[in-house]
C-alpha cells in the first residue's frame, strides 16, 4: 500500500508538470533559459559525481525546438540569461576550489618554494598526459587508428619527462617526505589528483564525463560572454544612429527656423502679399454687396415711378370724368 501510495503521487507531479509545461511557451521565466541554448549544468553534469539533480525551472525539448525556431526570425537575447546563469555556477565552483587548495595546505606537509615548484611541474606533466590518453581513447573510439597511434608517441614522450621530473624531485624531498602521497586541486572541476597516480588513473579523470562537463561549460560560457558583448555593441551602435537621426532632425529644425528669422523682408513680404490678397478678396466682396444694393435700389425707384404714375393717370381720368358730369347738367 506505501509503494502503491508512493507510485500515485509520482504519476500526479509528473501530471502536474505535463500540464504545466503544456500552458506555458518558452519564452515563459520558468522555463531554463540555458537548458534552451542546451547548456544548463543540470544537463552536462547529469550522472556524474555532482550531478546536481533536476533543475528548478522547466526543461522540455518540445520547448527548445520552437525556440530555435523562432530563433531564426528575432532576437530573444537569451543568451544573457544563460550567461548569468553559468557565470553564477563558475564563480561557486572556483570558490570551492580555493577552499579546496587552503584545506590541502592546512593537512599537508609545508615543503619550501623550489620543491613546491618541482612538484608543480609533476602535475603539470600529469595533466598533459591524461589528456593526451584521453584524446588517444577519443580517436580509438571513431575509428582513426593513424591519428591515435601519432597521439600515442607523444604520450611516450610525456611519459618521458614525467619520469626526469619525478626524480628531480624525489632529490630535493627526504624519502619520508616524498613518499606521502602529495595532492592537487584540479582547476577545472575541483577534483582532488594526487602527484603519483598513474596513467589510467589520470586518463579517467581527463576523459571523464565530470572534467569533459566542465569544459563544454567554461568554454560555452566563454562563448556566451562574446555573442552577448557583439550584441550590446550592436545594439548600442544602433541606439547611437537613432539617436544621431533625432539630432540631425533637431539641427534641420533649428536651421530652419533661424533661417526664417535672418530674412524677415523675405517673411514681411510674405505677409504682405497675403494681406494684400485678403484686402483685395475684401474689396471684391465689397463692391459685389454694393452692385447688388444698387440694383436692388434702382428696381425699387422703377417700381415706385411706375406706380405714381398709374396713380396720377387714374387721378387725371377721375377728373375729366367730374366735369364732363358738371357739363352734362
Amino acid at each position: 500500500m506505501v509503494i502503491h501510495s508512493q507510485l500515485k503521487k509520482i504519476q500526479g507531479a509528473s501530471e502536474r508538470m505535463d500540464t504545466t509545461r503544456q500552458r506555458i511557451k518558452f519564452s515563459d521565466d520558468r522555463v531554463c533559459k540555458s537548458h534552451l541554448l542546451n547548456c544548463c549544468p543540470h544537463d552536462v553534469l547529469s550522472g556524474t559525481r555532482m550531478d546536481l539533480g533536476e533543475c528548478l525551472k522547466v526543461h522540455d525539448l518540445a520547448l527548445r525546438a520552437d525556440y530555435e525556431i523562432a530563433s531564426k526570425e528575432q532576437d530573444f537575447f537569451f543568451e544573457l540569461d544563460a550567461m548569468d546563469h553559468l557565470q553564477s555556477f563558475i564563480a561557486d565552483c572556483d570558490r570551492r576550489t580555493e577552499v579546496a587548495k587552503k584545506r590541502l595546505a592546512e593537512t599537508q606537509e609545508e615543503i619550501s618554494a623550489e620543491v613546491a615548484a618541482k612538484a608543480e611541474h609533476v602535475h603539470e606533466l600529469n595533466e598533459e598526459i591524461g589528456k593526451l590518453l584521453a584524446r588517444v581513447e577519443q580517436l580509438g573510439a571513431e575509428g582513426n587508428v593513424e591519428e591515435s597511434q601519432k597521439v600515442m608517441d607523444e604520450v611516450e614522450k610525456a611519459r618521458a619527462k614525467k619520469r626526469e621530473a619525478e626524480e628531480v624531485y624525489r632529490n630535493s624531498m627526504p624519502a619520508s617526505s616524498f613518499q606521502q602521497q602529495k595532492l592537487r586541486v584540479c582547476e577545472v572541476c575541483s577534483a582532488y589528483l594526487g602527484l603519483h597516480d598513474n596513467d589510467r588513473r589520470l586518463a579517467d579523470h581527463f576523459g571523464g564525463k565530470l572534467h569533459l562537463g566542465f569544459i563544454e561549460i567554461r568554454e560555452k560560457l566563454e562563448e556566451l560572454k562574446r555573442v552577448v558583448a557583439e550584441k550590446q555593441e550592436k545594439r548600442n551602435q544602433e541606439r547611437l544612429k537613432r539617436r544621431e537621426e533625432r539630432e540631425r532632425e533637431e539641427r534641420e529644425k533649428l536651421r530652419r527656423s533661424l533661417s526664417h528669422s535672418k530674412n524677415p523682408k523675405r517673411s514681411r513680404s510674405r505677409e504682405h502679399r497675403r494681406h494684400r490678397s485678403r484686402s483685395i478678396s475684401r474689396e471684391r466682396k465689397r463692391r459685389t454687396r454694393s452692385k447688388s444694393r444698387e440694383k436692388r435700389h434702382r428696381h425699387r425707384s422703377r417700381s415706385s415711378s411706375r406706380s405714381r404714375s398709374r396713380s396720377h393717370q387714374r387721378s387725371g381720368h377721375s377728373s375729366r370724368d367730374r366735369s364732363r358730369e358738371r357739363l352734362r347738367r
